[in-house]
């Protein structure tokens, strides 16, 4: 009866936020799936006029409807270009969690998120297992990029090229930090993220370099949980606000000034999407998220907002770098000229512009593997752009664009690296 009553709470919620959509049409011209497909349904506008009968339409053809939903990269572009203001990712995904407390939640999902994503260290534990035998399955497939590709998985993951664990991971290495400040007189906590943590505990190492080198203090408890995106994206609300409770006991007993990640998804999650979806949590979680978001930042953005940097000039021999800026980075937190001013700490490195810097790469989470075919030609087109640059280096803050751009590059035989802002400046201290 909770779970009924829950649902038509989201219903009634949703309601209520989609009146302000105008059909204006302006999502059309920026939605990548769209601009693939040519379908009004692909398109937030299309999206919006199917959940204003959403209650129908449940018990008429529940499966229809999923997937219309899933068929969306939730990038933000519509929301960023919206006229009305329209916050399409709320509404996309309170659809996905009524829709899914309507239909239930498929075995293997539930496996996933239920019986892995929400225990951390066991979840931990057997990626770290995974590690260790990846090798057998795998074989290299571009050295510059550090990809390989596998014949044994493609059946599931398709002919895409992977960017295996990494041997040892973040929270391996340096199991918890709790520094002081130094010079700066700032404290950070640091939440790395899965995908940072798993498969780029390099980012990691570099962010943490970095923010040794200016003097702030670091609090990196043990026990952190993801952020929740994956499963909330699939509409598992009881997963997601699981996660969310798990990181917020970490960091409760941590004294700091802002809270940085190298991970445009999860800054965006932690920052924007927990206070939107916390209204089933209780009145102190909501009080306790509200506090933490307000402290959430790239890590570019502190760096650069809170550190204060003076770029030298490049070097005569320079390497050419070209940025691309992540959806929930630019889009979502505005965040577009601090990777930048990262990236320009070091002298060797120039930035060369590529078209369409801001467009997005493709990648969604799970939609490029569930969506593969329309995942890659988004990405193509990206690699295309990247290509066009005649950059050797190609630099973003998000290490899920890192996974789908080095895919792509490697695909086509490129022999172009994939690094974060972070990277490149702590190679140059």
């Amino acid at each position: 009866m909770s779970d009924m009553r829950q649902l038509l709470k989201l219903l009634g919620e949703l309601d209520d936020q989609l009146v302000s959509c105008m059909r204006c049409g302006m999502c059309q011209a920026v939605c990548p799936i769209y601009g693939q497909t040519g379908r009004e349904a692909d398109v937030a506008r299309g999206k919006i006029a199917l959940l204003e009968g959403l209650a129908h339409e449940l018990i008429k053809n529940p499966q229809g409807v999923q997937d219309k939903l899933t068929r969306c990269l939730l990038c933000g572009s519509c929301a960023a270009n919206c006229p009305s203001g329209v916050k399409a990712l709320d509404i996309f995904l309170k659809a996905r969690t009524i829709l899914t407390g309507y239909m239930g939640l498929p075995p293997i999902k539930k496996f996933i998120f239920r019986g892995l994503l929400t225990k951390p260290g066991l979840f931990n534990n057997l990626l770290g297992i995974a590690s260790k035998f990846q090798g057998l399955f795998t074989s290299p497939a571009n050295d510059v990029i550090g990809s390989s590709c596998s014949k044994i998985l493609e059946p599931i993951l398709g002919e895409r090229h992977l960017m295996l664990l990494a041997k040892t991971s973040l929270h391996k290495d340096i199991p918890s930090l709790d520094t002081p400040a130094g010079k700066s007189g700032l404290k950070v906590a640091f939440f790395p993220g899965c995908l940072v943590d798993k498969i780029f505990p390099r980012v990691g190492h570099a962010v943490l370099k970095v923010l040794d080198h200016h003097g702030v203090g670091v609090f990196m408890p043990e026990g952190q949980a993801c952020c929740g995106i994956p499963a909330l994206s699939s509409g598992d609300r009881e997963s997601y606000e699981k996660l969310v409770r798990a990181n917020l006991a970490v960091f409760a007993g941590g004294k700091f000034d802002a809270l940085v990640t190298p991970c445009a998804t999860c800054t965006s999650t932690m920052k924007k999407i927990w206070p939107a979806m916390a209204g089933g949590m209780s009145a102190s979680e909501q009080a306790a998220i509200r506090e933490l978001s307000a402290k959430i930042m790239d890590v570019n953005a502190f760096v650069v907002d809170k550190l204060g940097l003076t770029p030298p000039a490049p070097a005569a021999d320079a390497v050419s770098v070209t940025v691309h800026d992540p959806c929930h980075l630019k889009k979502s937190l505005g965040v577009a000229a601090q990777p930048r001013t990262v990236l320009s700490m070091n002298p060797h490195y120039k930035i060369t512009e590529m078209p369409a810097a801001d467009a997005c790469c493709g990648c969604g989470g799970s939609f490029t593997l569930t969506h593969a075919s329309i995942s890659a030609k988004i990405g193509q087109q990206k690699r295309d752009n990247i290509k066009k640059s005649g950059a050797q280096v190609v630099a973003m803050g998000c290490p899920a664009c890192m996974l789908q751009i080095s895919d792509m590059l490697s695909r086509n035989g490129d022999s172009i690296s994939v690094k974060h802002p972070m990277e490149i400046y702590a190679d140059s201290l």
